[in-house]
């Protein structure tokens, strides 16, 4: 939950950043720029879903995985400069914001790792070291592909909106309006799980590659 807090933060308050660098300083103005997770709790994406996620994990449901969502970051197109480039621009900040935590979070681990630091340490220090760390790597790389999706209200949606033909609104006016629960529906179904599996199998081949088990 601490690790997703920071994840959720650190990319809501990349939007907001991104959006002041163009032209739009609402967001920056209401204190979105910033790592406190206060300024970014949404009740259900940010508390109910990964409590849900975390219950339901605890008990051996293994339905809801833990992923969230904050506070929808509020912007105002109308001041941006270039809009199309920063509509585009906006909507990834975040998940560019997760990806770099992610592999920061590798490389760290990487480097504990083919050193022998991790072996070196003590029961007590080992376990919540390599907790910490995949758990840092493992949420951001999930909220960065979770984010990806075209469902409103995901940044997916935001970026594809932009590329879309207008003979295409009216799909995009339907995502917009039933697209939160279509989304609940599919994580519960394991839609989600099913895509970020395999990334996060791979992501672990790569950080073992070349270590001696």
């Amino acid at each position: 939950m601490v690790v997703l807090l920071l994840a959720i933060s650190a990319h809501e308050a990349a939007h907001a950043w991104m959006s002041s660098k163009f032209g739009d300083d609402t967001a920056r103005l209401l204190g979105r720029v910033t790592l406190n997770p206060v300024a970014h709790t949404d009740p259900i994406g940010t508390l109910l879903i990964p409590i849900a996620g975390f219950i339901f994990g605890a008990i051996g449901g293994g339905r809801f995985p833990l992923i969230g969502w904050g506070k929808p970051t509020p912007v105002n197109p109308l001041r941006w400069r270039n809009k199309d480039l920063a509509n585009v621009m906006v909507s990834l900040a975040g998940i560019l914001a997760n990806l770099s935590i992610a592999i920061i979070a590798f490389v760290i681990f990487k480097f504990l790792l083919m050193s022998g630091l991790i072996e070196r340490m003590s029961d007590s220090t080992q376990e919540p070291v390599i907790l910490f760390l995949d758990n840092l790597l493992i949420m951001n790389i999930s909220l960065a592909v979770f984010n990806l999706l075209p469902f409103p209200p995901l940044d997916g949606s935001k970026v594809l909106s932009t590329f879309l033909p207008a003979s295409m609104q009216g799909a995009l006016d339907f995502l917009e309006q039933y697209g939160y629960w279509l989304l609940i529906l599919l994580i519960y179904m394991g839609f989600f799980r099913a895509i970020i599996s395999p990334i996060i199998e791979f992501v672990h081949y790569l950080l073992l590659l070349g270590i001696d088990r």
